[in-house]
């Protein structure tokens, strides 16, 4: 017979049977549910989370005092708290010792601040940022309109500001901000520029921020009491790894840190928050991966249980084929597709409502709408191999009828 018209009775018997397909193919949508619904979740935070983690250029790597990736807990607490501030003395002779980098800029940090406009004023939010000229290309920050900051606004303090979208629509909704004068945490300050909006993380702006001079953010904040973090740009993806370790080599000289001794400092990068997240939904993946096996294993016992009755019920009509010339690969290819579109429809019922489900729990999290497109691949791969598994013998046994007996059969 051809393939076509093997598919056809394949599907015929398929619709013939409403209420034993809609039971066999019930464990299969569970298998692939529990899977996809889990990898959707999981796709939709790593999405915003690697957007939201894109805090630095490309290529660029943070020098911090503390390591944010480190998990707390006894001496490693006591290490961390016993680390000396990075100054910005240090961050400037880094810049002139290494060479090889294509940035080298530096920043210092207040949050929990307000910024007023006359009677107008954000809320209790605002992060101020105190930056060098490279600390804002390192941070990927450009200015929508307006201008950046000059070298001479970094040598003379100059009391200038660059505000975030968010604050420009708190204070600022109906007039241009730059050249207004406001209130940084007091002190009075001349908007320059509006940065560009930033990528929101886990659905959350990311634009209540202000950048000031770093000479003029530690005017008011003080020089030495926060420590600096240094950010470096290496001129492209080839060296970026020969810059991280140079910057690593000058750093310690910088710091007096003495040979076999840890480091006094963190290396913070898009990548290492990156693999850290994933490290962590590893186990989660594993974790569901395992249980949708045991849901498809118990649902490809279903599938031969149901292909034998199936196969009982069918008998005669096996008998009658194969008296008028079917062939034995024939039948056995037909009860294999059965048993093949059975996972499929399955499957493509737990994906659809694995995604949609997995989306509508993500939007609770403010996480980006997605799909796992690799996990729906190896969901469709897993049925149609629980398809051949557990179809074979099935298909096998009929395919071996005695024709006689077949006929004979009640």
């Amino acid at each position: 017979m051809k393939a076509n018209q093997l598919f056809q009775i394949a599907i015929q018997s398929i619709i013939n049977n409403k209420l034993r397909t809609s039971l066999t193919i019930l464990g299969v949508v569970v298998g692939i549910f529990s899977i996809i619904v889990i990898m959707t979740i999981i796709t939709m935070l790593q999405n915003s989370i690697e957007n939201g983690l894109s805090l630095l250029n490309k290529n660029t790597f943070q020098i911090e005092k503390f390591d944010r990736m480190q998990m707390h807990g006894g001496g490693g607490d006591r290490k961390l708290r016993n680390r000396k501030d990075i100054t910005i003395d240090q961050a400037y002779r880094l810049k002139e010792m290494l060479s090889s980098a294509q940035y080298v800029g530096a920043e210092q940090w207040q949050f929990g601040k307000v910024i007023k406009y006359g009677s107008l004023e954000t809320n209790p939010n605002i992060s101020i940022a105190g930056e060098t000229l490279d600390g804002i290309k390192t941070n990927n920050w450009k200015v929508e309109y307006g201008r950046d900051f000059r070298q001479n606004d970094i040598d003379n303090s100059t009391d200038v500001v660059l505000l975030g979208q968010d604050i420009v629509d708190k204070i600022f909704p109906n007039i241009n901000p730059v050249g207004q004068q406001v209130r940084v945490d007091g002190r009075p300050m001349l908007v320059i520029g509006v940065l560009e909006k930033q990528p929101a993380m886990f659905g959350e702006s990311r634009d209540n921020y202000a950048v000031l001079p770093i000479t003029t953010w530690q005017a008011i904040y003080g020089k030495y009491n926060n420590s600096v973090n240094i950010m470096v740009t290496a001129p492209d993806n080839a060296s970026y790894n020969d810059v991280i370790e140079a910057a690593i080599g000058h750093f310690r000289k910088i710091r007096k840190v003495a040979p076999g001794e840890e480091n006094d400092f963190s290396i913070f990068s898009n990548e290492s928050m990156i693999t850290q997240v994933n490290s962590i939904t590893e186990p989660i993946k594993i974790g569901a991966l395992a249980v949708s096996l045991v849901a498809l294993l118990a649902a490809g016992v279903g599938i031969m249980n149901i292909m034998l009755v199936s196969v009982t019920e069918r008998t005669r009509e096996i008998g009658i084929r194969k008296a008028i010339g079917a062939r034995k690969a024939s039948i056995l290819t037909q009860f294999l597709i059965e048993a093949i579109i059975l996972c499929l429809v399955g499957g493509f019922t737990g994906i659809v409502i694995g995604i949609g489900i997995g989306n509508f729990a993500g939007s609770f999290l403010n996480a980006e709408i997605a799909g796992p497109v690799d996990w729906v691949v190896i969901g469709i791969t897993m049925c149609v191999t629980v398809g051949l598994i557990f179809g074979t013998y099935p298909a096998y046994k009929a395919a071996n009828l005695d024709p006689i007996e077949a006929l004979r059969y009640e």
